[in-house]
Parts: structure tokens; sequence; C-alpha cells
């Protein structure tokens, strides 16, 4: 996959921007993980599920990663409905995010 399979023509200037956040992060695993909940989820998730989505991708790749692969203990400010919306995304479609 080379990237975002969605259209963001339907989506708001903020949402657009997300998108394509979530497809350019720095690391190709962490783009394909945000990116393509991004291209199934970002229309559905309200204002507040939005601001939570901006600062998951705040956060260092590296870090998000081992967080949603359970490889390591995600702290309390990071582990937010939308987190284990994005970790239940991938458990719900059988991939393997590691």
């Amino acid at each position: 996959m080379t990237g975002t399979t969605r259209s963001s023509s339907d989506l708001d200037p903020r949402r657009r921007k997300a998108l394509f956040r979530s497809w350019h992060r720095g690391t190709r695993e962490m783009d394909l993980v945000l990116g393509r909940f991004a291209d199934a989820e970002i229309d559905k998730l309200d204002d507040e599920e939005m601001e939570v989505f901006e600062l998951l991708m705040e956060a260092p790749d590296r870090d998000l990663f081992t967080w949603l692969t359970g490889s390591a203990e995600t702290p309390a400010n990071y582990d937010t409905t939308v987190f284990r919306r994005i970790r239940s995304f991938y458990e719900l479609h059988g991939t393997d995010i590691a």
C-alpha cells in the first residue's frame, strides 16, 4: 500500500489535515497503522474524538507503536477511547499491528 485509499474531498479542513498527517508520520509502520485507521474512521470521529486523535498523532512514533502492540504499557493520558478504538480496528479486521 502506498498511501491513502480515501478521498478527502468530502472532509472539512481539520479532517483533511489529520488524514494527511496520518499517512505522513515519519515511519512507514505508523503511516500504515494511523493511515488505514484514518481512511476508514476519520469521518466518523466527532470533534472531541478528533482532538484526542490529533493529540495521539503528536506522540513519538516509537512510543505509539509500542503502546499499540502492547510491548509497553500505555500511559494513562494516552489510554483513551480513541486509542482503544485504533487498537480494536486492527483486531476486528484481523490485522496484526506488529
